[in-house]
């Protein structure tokens, strides 16, 4: 997958349209379209807007894959995550078979998992 790729996937998996990333990053509509169509690449700035925009490092949007000396991907370790708390979930993308869950996926699972501790 190219960065434009990845950066229009980003933005669909989050229901946005191309005018409100857009706006969100303050770039132009045609910008942002040559971006994802791999017309154009981003500046450095622009990157690191996507990269806090999408939460995401600017190394997965240029498809740089970070490995350990022993070459085995790295993954950020947490000890806890509060999955209620809206600032984990804009941290963290919770995904489920490589689907990001959207905000109302990750409250009825909250739900969910509540519903059930009180039937205990």
């Amino acid at each position: 997958m190219n960065m434009g790729s990845r950066i229009a996937k980003l933005r669909e998996d989050r229901g946005w349209t191309q005018e409100q990333t857009a706006a969100s990053l303050g770039i132009s509509r045609a910008a942002l379209s040559h971006y994802e169509k791999n017309r154009r690449e981003p500046d450095s700035a622009t990157l690191s807007k996507f990269a806090d925009l999408f939460h995401v490092s600017v190394d997965y949007l240029v498809g740089r894959k970070i490995a350990s000396p022993a070459g085995d991907p790295i993954y950020v370790l947490v000890d806890q995550l509060e999955l209620s708390d809206e600032q984990s979930l804009k941290k963290f993308r919770l995904t489920i078979d490589g689907r990001q869950l959207t905000l109302e996926e990750v409250r009825r699972f909250i739900a969910f998992v509540r519903a059930e501790r009180m039937m205990e």
